[in-house]
């Protein structure tokens, strides 16, 4: 009897190699629906694979889980960032951090994960089939159970075990063959997505970028600093994209149209900034406020916000009347932009949603509901916000549901 892995990705690939790797004599099969293997490995990172971040530390690297950070924590303590830099390193893959905490292949190429994957599934005996999908999963309870798969060709197959790592879905409808096993879903809904502000004051500004930003949601507890980019169809970079991630649930119930409040200095206060732009308009009466950019803000930028603030393009500082200082004020701490929908990040997909958590043992990955039934990866009520904390979740979780189908099978 075999161990079946269905789904050719990050965790599908990570659980296969695991397993065939902790026993030898596992007969692991892995299927793969379309003609491609790890396709979001090889697009992830602008092509250079985002593999994990550089976090050694369990508990802080789970802090950064919308979902599952709890269930998360204790699984990074036995195969975490430092067990996967290790993995890579050992097969000749080594990893590098960048200055943002993300960490690459020293080649710069999602190609060097993929081909060692394979490799590595080739040298310890996996056997892949691709163009194969599950259609439906029937469980056969007894003295040695077993799982029945009806695959998309019309043909079946027997497996003693089996692990579901097919990622996230869209909909609620691509749960529905493991619903039939008895397991709960939480409603799919986008995660790492970039804001569309079709009336944005700032549009023109596309390309303009700022180290650190702080974006937070009217009305709401949701905020989240870090970089941010404007673009010609709104506001992107990572204060946006994981800002997307936490609050996911709430901005697919709001469909997308909310009020986001961007301060672009979030170390000043208004206090601070006031008596800054009082002592720069002492000190430079004679100078123009349109064309001379302060706090280290682009240029553009500067002239946009002065804009906002009704300053005209030849004031000067000495001229300047107070209501402009208190709408620059505005403009920089607290500007006003209408959210109406989203636009995907690049080719990266990720939902909020899928297996609920609290009917699978995250120490093993196996279903309490279904024994020998495994899940890992995407497919799980998971999400990590983007910086290779998806990928660590992919890792971890396959790694995890591996070892334990290997043990289980000995």
């Amino acid at each position: 009897m075999q161990i079946v892995v269905i789904g050719g990705g990050a965790a599908g690939f990570f659980g296969a190699i695991t397993c065939a790797e902790a026993n030898p004599a596992a007969r692991v099969l892995l299927l793969e629906k379309t003609s491609k293997l790890l396709a979001k490995v090889r697009v992830s990172g602008g092509g250079r694979c985002n593999v994990t971040h550089n976090c050694f530390a369990p508990t802080v690297f789970s802090q950064h889980y919308p979902r599952g950070a709890k269930q998360l924590k204790e699984a990074f303590k036995i195969f975490g960032a430092q067990e996967t830099v290790n993995w890579f390193a050992q097969r000749g893959v080594p990893l590098k951090a960048e200055a943002d905490g993300r960490m690459f292949p020293v080649t710069n190429t999602s190609e060097t994960i993929v081909n060692c994957l394979i490799q590595e599934a080739s040298r310890v005996g996996v056997e892949i089939r691709t163009s194969t999908g599950v259609e439906s999963i029937e469980h056969v309870p007894g003295e040695e159970p077993y799982f029945i798969l009806q695959l998309s060709g019309g043909s079946s197959l027997k497996a003693q075990q089996v692990l579901v790592c097919t990622g996230g879905s869209p909909k609620s409808q691509g749960y529905t063959w493991l619903q039939k096993l008895g397991h709960s879903i939480q409603e799919p809904v986008p995660s790492l997505f970039t804001f569309n502000v079709p009336s944005s004051p700032l549009k023109d500004l596309m390309g303009v970028s700022v180290p650190r930003a702080l974006v937070r949601i009217a009305g709401q507890k949701l905020a989240y600093e870090g970089p941010l980019l404007i673009t010609h169809w709104g506001y992107s970079g990572p204060a946006v994209l994981k800002l997307s991630a936490w609050g996911a649930r709430h901005f697919f119930e709001q469909k997308y149209t909310f009020t986001a409040l961007i301060n672009w200095l979030p170390d000043e206060t208004e206090e601070s900034l006031r008596e800054q732009l009082l002592q720069y308009r002492q000190a430079h009466p004679k100078k123009t406020v349109s064309s001379n950019p302060l706090f280290g803000l682009p240029q553009r930028l500067w002239r946009g916000l002065t804009q906002l603030a009704e300053i005209q393009e030849e004031v000067k500082w000495a001229d300047l009347p107070g209501k402009n200082t208190n709408k620059l004020l505005e403009a920089l701490l607290r500007l006003p932009v209408e959210v109406i929908g989203k636009t995907t990040f690049k080719e990266e997909f990720v939902t909020c949603g899928g297996i609920e958590l609290g009917q699978v043992n995250m120490k093993t990955m196996e279903s309490r509901l279904v024994p020998g039934l495994y899940f890992a990866g995407e497919v799980l009520d998971v999400d990590g916000i983007t910086g290779g904390f998806n990928f660590q979740a992919a890792w971890t979780t396959g790694y995890l549901a591996g070892r334990h189908m290997a043990s289980k099978s000995m």
